[in-house]
């Protein structure tokens, strides 16, 4: 038998996938060992707005590691593929389509809104598909989802009516982050926060004097506040008093709330209860003592008519004007104001535009206290693990703070919340927090009941409270039961600088042009080596084509070992010598040691400890010490030769295939047949079986 003498990926790669596909062992259900224990990885829905990045592509080939040992290790193995409409980002890049068009959403009606970005989604995802095809996942096409899909949806609005009846959602007016760019609302995790150094100007109110960054926000105060264990101001608590402004006097309460930090300015703050979260939550402990909130500035971050004079200006270009003419008036002093002042401004994580804190009526919470409590719960009693541990932390510490959950979006595209006159949209997390359940509920008959819970959430760090938190709260709410057993947190793919990756900075490597210079297998090894979870990796140019070069060794070495194999008979005794039953086992111990670490989601430290051995023990030593023996007249040598090293590339190809899995399968599908080859090396029992 003979290998090419070069390895062609370009070819190899389309015709080894549609041999996978024909085999029909995506499918658990048509595995050989189909009665083995589940193992389930749901993946993590790619948003259907365009194409796949490398960041993608390390998330597949994390999984499809995953899928393909526990596939070996004689385990039902299901990964159900999806794609999420993905709500507000899929608006965002469908906005900026329009942009490049000439055209406006605000100026297109709803329904052929909705029409053209389906119709956009859907388009990429089929190519979204191919793509993932491309980097060699084996997930089950056949159970395929699609966040859009009318029996999800029709999950997605059981459990808000659920949530509903349990008295865990409301409807009502109240405070939130506003972009005014994008026009919508947004939750708490989809807000960045930037230090900025801005004026922090301080002005009298009476008797009292207090700092603010936000003077444009002086039209809508409603109270002055401070921290009621404050001595120097217990005189005024409850009292009002007589302020000057710029509009004339106004008459104001003093009220005395924890919130109050009394190291800030001068312990004095102005209650602004519409254009600020702090302020709304004290107007709410206060609510019969001070008046609700005054809204000031409108959904485009400009002043309404309350702003006399600066009605119609920008936020920040009145606040300058309203610092002068105070100033001018004696009610700021400009000697005290500290323009170097530092603090974290609120903005909007897909544009950057400064998120304008706004009340907006018919809005829906989730009340989160509840959920979180039952996925804290589930934490501490360790029914979910993390990877990296020291994620579980950083998970418990973000629960504590857990606010209410605004799930309205205003916004087309999405799921529509049912019963809203305004045309309202769920927030795209709500629907994919319930991913795990969803899918296997809507899928084959008895999918839930055999792969639920799954075994493997693997996503990226970043979104782990974006998305993960919300699968385990509202899962544990809807089946009683925790979503997945382990969470896999992978890092972001950075360059060789460990810079972000960006268009601007010309550092984006394309997976897919990537592939196709080096093969997929290249790209997949210099994803997972030196890759340890929770840390971001670093990824060249260099590094993949490295792995191409190994991928070349690995050919070279099994084209070598197949050339040589002439009078070789499969499954016929051989006697093999002392030192080659040594080396058989010194490849044993290896095998163990890499099962182990596979079996502690160490992926990287297995990859590098199969390439060590096959690169440096079998090709630089072992075949090399096997030539005298291969190239000689001595029969039973030759014959021990060729079952050793047939054995031990045989072997290690089995490692290798869940790392490397299209060359893998190429040089299996040439090896001589014997009574336990299989169809593919994908079903292969893994070496330490």
């Amino acid at each position: 038998m003979e290998l090419p003498s070069q390895y062609n990926a370009k070819e190899v790669e389309d015709k080894i996938y549609q041999l996978w596909e024909k085999s029909g062992f995506f499918d658990p259900d048509k595995l050989p060992h189909s009665k083995g224990k589940p193992f389930t990885v749901i993946m993590p829905p790619p948003n259907a707005n365009g194409s796949l990045h490398i960041g993608h592509a390390l998330f597949v080939t994390l999984e499809d590691i995953m899928i393909r040992y526990q596939r070996m290790k004689g385990r039902k193995a299901l990964w159900l593929p999806g794609a999420d409409h993905a709500g507000f980002e899929t608006q965002v890049v469908y906005d900026k389509k329009l942009e490049k068009e000439g055209r406006n959403r605000f100026q297109i009606p709803a329904d052929q809104l909705y029409k053209e970005i389906l119709d956009f989604t859907l388009a990429n995802k089929k190519v979204m598909e191919h793509q993932l095809k491309k980097l060699g996942a084996s997930c089950d096409w056949s159970r395929e989802k699609f966040t859009l899909d009318e029996n999800i949806v029709k999950v997605v609005y059981e459990t808000f009516e659920k949530l509903k009846k349990d008295n865990l959602v409301y409807k009502g007016k109240r405070i939130v982050n506003w972009c005014t760019k994008h026009q919508t609302s947004l939750s708490d995790v989809e807000i960045k926060y930037e230090e900025r150094v801005d004026p922090l100007y301080f002005i009298k109110y009476g008797p009292l004097e207090l700092a603010t960054v936000r003077l444009e926000t002086k039209f809508g105060d409603t109270a002055v506040a401070v921290n009621p264990k404050d001595k120097r101001y217990q005189q005024y608590i409850g009292k009002e008093i007589e302020v000057d402004t710029i509009s004339g006097k106004i008459k104001m309460k003093v009220i005395a709330d924890q919130a109050v930090d009394p190291e800030f300015g001068t312990g004095v703050v102005k209650v602004t209860p519409a254009h600020d979260q702090v302020d709304f939550d004290i107007w709410q402990r206060h609510i019969n003592e001070i008046p609700g909130p005054v809204q000031v500035i409108n959904k485009y971050g400009k002043l309404n008519e309350l702003a006399g004079q600066y009605n119609g200006m920008k936020a920040k270009e009145a606040r300058e004007l309203i610092a002068k003419e105070m100033a001018e008036k004696g009610l700021l002093d400009p000697a005290k104001t500290q323009h170097d002042y530092k603090h974290n401004v609120s903005l909007c994580y897909k544009c950057g535009n400064v998120i304008e804190p706004m009340i907006l009526d018919n809005q829906w919470f989730i009340k989160m206290a509840p959920l979180r409590d039952l996925a804290v719960k589930a934490v501490k009693a360790k029914k979910i693990k993390f990877v990296p541990q020291r994620m579980e932390k950083v998970f418990l510490h973000w629960m504590k703070n857990l606010r209410d959950w605004n799930i309205s979006r205003q916004i087309t595209w999405g799921i529509p919340i049912p019963g809203d006159e305004q045309g309202q949209v769920f927030d795209t997390w709500f629907s994919s927090g319930q991913w795990p359940f969803a899918t296997l509920k809507t899928g084959r008959p008895g999918d839930f009941e055999k792969f639920y819970p799954t075994d493997v959430m693997e996503t990226g760090w970043d979104i782990l409270f974006f998305w993960v938190a919300r699968m385990v709260m509202l899962g544990i709410y809807a089946t009683g039961k925790a979503p997945f057993k382990t969470v896999y947190l992978h890092g972001l793919v950075r360059d060789k600088e460990k810079q972000k990756m960006s268009k601007s900075k010309g550092n984006v490597i394309d997976p897919l042009g990537i592939m196709d210079v080096y093969g997929t297998d290249a790209l997949r090894m210099a994803l997972v080596v030196g890759n340890t979870p929770g840390n971001d990796i670093a990824i060249s140019e260099e590094k993949i084509k490295g792995y191409r070069n190994f991928a070349t060794k690995i050919w070279n070495a099994s084209r070598f070992v197949l050339m040589n194999l002439e009078g070789y008979i499969p499954d016929s005794k051989v006697k093999l010598s002392a030192n080659d039953k040594k080396l058989l086992k010194d490849f044993q111990k290896i095998a163990k040691e890499i099962t182990k670490e596979m079996d502690g989601f160490k992926f990287y430290v297995a990859s590098e400890k199969i390439y060590h051995y096959f690169w440096h023990v079998l090709c630089d030593k072992i075949i090399e010490e096997q030539k005298p023996r291969l190239y000689g007249t001595n029969v039973k040598e030759k014959l021990a030769s060729q079952q050793l090293l047939l054995t031990l590339l045989s072997d290690s190809l089995k490692i290798l295939h869940p790392f490397m899995p299209f060359i893998t399968e190429e040089i299996y599908q040439q090896l001589p047949g014997h009574k336990n080859k299989k169809e593919c090396i994908m079903i292969e029992s893994w070496i330490t079986q």
